[in-house]
């Protein structure tokens, strides 16, 4: 019998994680409640393993190219991921992350744990230089919320050249754009809250590699932290990842129409954005202030923190003190979301016109 053939992302996000087609199978996973098991099985406690979760894993492994283990949220994967680097030993890291990466890494080197060093990760000759003696990299890539990409084959390799292992967070991008094992990185991290539940009404993370071996030791320190994901979040993950597909092809389309049109406010002096995916930065002309009453402004735009729902939410990102001082003060990170965009548009350039009048 000849080899299927491989399955396309759209299907895999769709089909992957669910029970076998046998009558009377439920079509989805069942949430299973549970703390512990019946002794001498595959499961035994709560703490190790959950079929809820193991579902979301399956699915999330597929789609990026490896094995997946769920957390409790993003951070719990950020934090588990960072404990792994050595004592004393170098972490790089582009200076624009995600400011709890960011915020774990500075406390990390306060403690004389482990040292630093951030970069502009554009800047691929100078990454790659400081990948020399490092033994972690750390990509992200679109950054957030400066919304520069990586190139990220080029500084796996150089990563791998020196000893160090490479973790890329996809968060922004997603599976369906971008599929980080595949360009040479070791580990997948997301942030699960985002895109892939898409509906803001869930706290996960998760990480991915096609390492067995790392994967045991992620799991092993899954296990002892106790940083595991909740059943529900993890059911109600994968239902939003079922339609992933379907949410980051309209978000895409609608971020690319509000690009161009947003190119020709005058309110705005920039506009950043990757070519790809739902989320879009803007720089205010008029400053800060003009920043804060923007986001106060709107009647469909949601002015909040997260990102990758179903709805279009938007913030400025420095009014958080522990955001990167190299990020403009009038920056607005935009997360675009699925309605019209033409109502998304009517919305936001009525409380653009009023910021220059």
């Amino acid at each position: 019998m000849p080899d299927e053939p491989r399955l396309r992302p759209s299907t895999v996000a769709v089909t992957a994680g669910r029970p076998p087609h046998e009558p009377d199978r439920p079509l989805n996973v069942p949430i299973t409640m549970a703390s512990t098991y019946v002794a001498t099985g595959d499961l035994e406690y709560g703490r190790y393993a959950n079929p809820t979760w193991t579902a979301f894993e399956d699915a999330l492994g597929a789609l990026e190219g490896g094995r997946c283990l769920a957390f409790s949220t993003g951070m719990a994967a950020v934090t588990v991921m960072l404990d792994l680097v050595g004592h004393g030993a170098k972490v790089v890291m582009p200076r624009h992350s995600y400011q709890g990466s960011l915020t774990v890494l500075a406390d990390l080197e306060s403690r004389g744990r482990l040292t630093t060093e951030l970069v502009d990760v554009e800047d691929t000759e100078a990454v790659v230089a400081a990948c020399a003696d490092a033994a972690l990299v750390w990509i992200e890539s679109p950054t957030n919320p400066a919304l520069e990409v990586a190139d990220i084959e080029t500084i796996a390799a150089a990563a791998h050249e020196a000893g160090a292992y490479v973790v890329v967070d996809n968060t922004f991008a997603t599976p369906l754009l971008q599929q980080p094992l595949d360009l040479g990185a070791d580990v997948v991290l997301h942030s699960a809250t985002k895109w892939l539940a898409g509906h803001s009404d869930a706290l996960l993370g998760a990480l991915v590699t096609a390492d067995d071996e790392l994967h045991q030791v992620l799991l092993n320190r899954r296990s002892l932290t106790g940083s595991t994901p909740g059943t529900l979040e993890a059911w109600l993950a994968l239902r939003g990842l079922r339609t992933l597909h379907l949410r980051v092809e309209r978000a895409q389309a609608n971020a690319q129409t509000l690009v161009e049109r947003l190119r020709d406010h005058p309110a705005v002096a920039e506009v950043r954005y990757p070519g790809f995916g739902g989320i879009v930065a803007i720089v205010l002309a008029e400053g800060e202030l003009a920043a804060d009453l923007l986001v106060r402004k709107t009647r469909l735009w949601v002015h909040a923190t997260s990102l990758g729902g179903v709805e279009s939410t938007f913030e400025r990102r420095r009014r958080w003190k522990s955001e990167s001082p190299t990020i403009p003060e009038a920056l607005v990170r935009m997360s675009v979301g699925v309605e019209d965009v033409d109502d998304l548009w009517d919305d936001l350039v009525r409380a653009l016109d009023t910021l220059t009048t």
